[in-house]
């Protein structure tokens, strides 16, 4: 289990971002202790600025920054499976070409869907399988069906450096996934709970649904501007069912530094 989340903005909103990044964060922070990272992005700018390292979510919470302008963001906490945290490519934000991605799950046929690009593994002993998802991506130009080709369980968001001002969402089997929408904000989660976080210190109010299988989600300026389904894989059990709690003392800790940093 890992956690994602993040924001689409409308540049409207007077939202503190760096606040709701932090809200994101410690809503998730149970979820893993392997690594975090984030990932924004400004209109105007094509590539995203991303932040990473191998820690649990309490020894980066504090040092988050995101600029006023900033109207997307990734958040990821990692509990690792395929990839050793201790080369940073594998941990999150992955990159893959102009895909810069966050994912939860576990992609069974990575090398394969890899072998063909030679912008892939670009780092030396890379070997993260969540890079599968944002190549797929990538040489797809977003297309909801090509993620049919995955093997394995996700719940995935990235940004594209050719695509301005979107933040691509994708649940397929196997792992949750959660929209909070207000007026001039969109939030994603893994959990419900990471969006009631982000009410309580934020001061917005979301209607809250959770993401159905096999939907793929674009979203620009806090609206939904495409809505698609394509057929996860179904076949895939997790071998041993892990707790969605990976790092509940991280939980604690970093809900109670939010108080701390919002009061």
């Amino acid at each position: 289990m890992c956690g994602i989340a993040g924001y689409s903005l409308s540049s409207k909103s007077a939202l503190d971002r760096t606040l709701a990044a932090q809200s994101l964060l410690a809503g998730i922070a149970e979820r893993g202790a392997d690594a975090v990272g984030y990932a924004y992005r400004a209109p105007g700018d094509a590539y995203p600025v991303v932040v990473k390292q191998r820690t649990p979510a309490s020894r980066l919470l504090d040092r988050i920054d995101v600029p006023a302008a900033a109207t997307e963001l990734l958040v990821h906490v990692r509990d690792y499976t395929k990839g050793h945290p201790s080369i940073n490519a594998n941990n999150h934000p992955v990159r893959h070409g102009p895909v810069v991605g966050i994912h939860n799950g576990i992609i069974l046929n990575d090398d394969e869907l890899l072998a063909p690009h030679s912008c892939a593994r670009v780092e030396a002993r890379m070997t993260v399988d969540s890079e599968a998802i944002f190549a797929v991506a990538a040489h797809s130009r977003n297309e909801a069906r090509a993620l049919e080709e995955l093997m394995g369980s996700f719940a995935t968001a990235w940004l594209d450096e050719r695509v301005p001002e979107t933040i691509f969402v994708a649940r397929g089997a196997g792992r949750p996934l959660w929209l909070g929408i207000g007026k001039e904000e969109l939030f994603f989660a893994s959990t419900k709970a990471a969006l009631e976080v982000v009410e309580r210190y934020v001061h917005v109010k979301l209607r809250k649904r959770e993401v159905k299988i096999g939907t793929f989600l674009a979203l620009n300026a806090a609206r939904v501007v495409r809505d698609e389904r394509f057929r996860p894989d179904h076949t895939y059990v997790d071998p041993i069912v892990l707790p969605s709690v990976r790092a509940p003392q991280e939980g604690i800790s970093c809900l109670e530094r939010l108080a701390a940093l919002a009061a």
